[in-house]
């Protein structure tokens, strides 16, 4: 028997502030971190993986939540917590104490994920294959039984996910095969569009973009109307009118400006406006859709729970899904997503703005495709070209796809060296800048 002995938990942080990579009109300053976890077992080379992601500030608290939520694993026999992942998820989530703290959101919420994504990892590397393919082999019945389907029947019954799945199980491999000849699953990039790049970055970074194969590119919104109309130019000017051009506002404005804002910058063709309220605006995010159209609204990346994404697929509210590996209850909670999204026909484009998301990502929209969705017609996943190199099985962008994962697991562990270098406050990087900082301050 394989048992499940330790779990560790860190606090990982880089420091992308220093170089506004992540700026936006919200986040100006963000250091992009991960409460990484490690469920380590006795059998040599096998433990899972799993994070969740923040920008600085507060990963501590979700590092010591997923400790919490994870140590009801230890000593259990990893055959059993891999064998049915739907007990092991609702396990974990009847923990009455830590579920008051949330419910299914903010911090706990967020450790959910962080653990859940660990154990999928596991889970798929116990079996030999990614986890795009451990989850495109499981039955309907498998994948409803592992979703996390409580108070979504008025919305999905069971019947209903099973159905879906059944409908496309059969053209499964079909679609495994087209994704391998076109080179992968389609991606776009906001690389090239943070708030607080230089003209000359942004016109450098976008022709640079283009000229990699991406069709899709995004830029950040909502700072200052002008600088807004002033950037969407220049990126007009060097992408051409070919190539789609979505904005993301990053919550920062109310219902009303947001409707005047967007259709001030309607000239430039948006294919959306991301996230342009509250992500818990349900009626604004509706109202929005109806003032902006044919502008389409997506949201999604702090959506706290499949609950919201019930109301915001009711209520017509968005045009495109943007579900986040690592904010929903990893897997479990995202099929639930899935289904609905397929259910409502609204395309599912998930969010990748962050360390470790677009390795996760991948597996997601591959999944989709091939047993969900069954179609690439207006599906697109973002791409952010940052700190991959942190990571065993890095993402591999290639013409604006994603290539089709192949090593066993969710393709979330990091290397040692790199959790060593920046884990926070005592990883060789923090220490020295903190090192530095001191002496700058004594020497003034």
């Amino acid at each position: 028997m394989t048992t499940i002995t330790d779990v560790r938990v860190s606090d990982v942080r880089f420091p992308t502030s220093l170089s506004a990579d992540g700026s936006d009109a919200m986040n100006k300053d963000g250091d992009y971190s991960a409460a990484y976890v490690e469920l380590v077992t006795d059998e040599p080379g096998l433990s899972g993986f799993g994070f969740t992601f923040t920008i600085g500030r507060g990963n501590d608290l979700c590092v010591e939540a997923a400790r919490q939520r994870a140590l009801p694993l230890i000593g259990c026999d990893v055959a059993e917590v891999v064998g049915d992942l739907g007990a092991t998820y609702r396990r974990l989530a009847a923990d009455s104490q830590l579920r008051w703290l949330g419910p299914e959101k903010g911090v706990v919420h967020l450790a959910m994920a962080a653990v859940m994504n660990a154990v999928w990892d596991l889970a798929a590397r116990r079996a030999g294959k990614p986890l795009w393919r451990l989850l495109a082999e499981m039955t309907p019945e498998e994948l409803v039984d592992a979703a996390d389907l409580r108070y979504l029947s008025d919305a999905l019954t069971r019947e209903e996910a099973v159905a879906i799945l059944a409908d496309a199980a059969p053209t499964r491999a079909e679609r495994i095969a087209e994704l391998e000849r076109r080179g992968g699953y389609p991606c776009y990039t906001t690389s090239a569009g943070w708030l607080g790049y230089s003209d000359d970055k942004l016109r450098r970074l976008l022709r640079e973009a283009v000229d990699a194969g991406y069709r899709h590119v995004k830029l950040k919104v909502g700072a200052d109307i002008e600088e807004d109309v002033r950037r969407l130019r220049i990126a007009r000017e060097v992408i051409g009118w070919d190539v789609a051009l979505m904005i993301d506002a990053n919550q920062v404005w109310d219902v009303p400006q947001a409707i005047e804002w967007v259709n001030r910058l309607a000239e430039f063709k948006p294919l959306w406006i991301e996230e342009p309220t509250s992500p818990d605006d349900v009626l604004g995010h509706a109202a929005v859709r109806r003032a902006v159209a044919p502008i389409g609204v997506a949201t999604g990346e702090h959506g706290m729970n499949r609950v919201l994404f019930k109301q915001m697929f009711q209520a017509g509210a968005i045009d495109y899904c943007q579900l986040d590996s690592a904010r929903l209850a990893s897997v479990n909670e995202i099929l639930a997503v899935y289904l609905m999204a397929k259910k409502f026909d609204v395309p599912v484009c998930p969010h990748a703005g962050g360390v470790g998301l677009c390795e996760l990502v991948q597996h997601l929209s591959i999944f989709d495709y091939v047993a969900v969705s069954g179609t690439l017609e207006d599906r697109v996943t973002e791409f952010v070209d940052h700190l991959h190199e942190h990571f065993t099985d890095p993402c591999i962008v290639e013409d604006g796809n994603y290539r089709i994962p192949s090593l066993p697991g969710y393709s979330a562990e990091m290397h040692p060296a790199s959790v060593a270098e920046y884990i926070y406050p005592n990883g060789d990087y923090w220490r020295t800048a903190h090192a530095d900082a001191t002496s700058t301050h004594s020497a003034a």
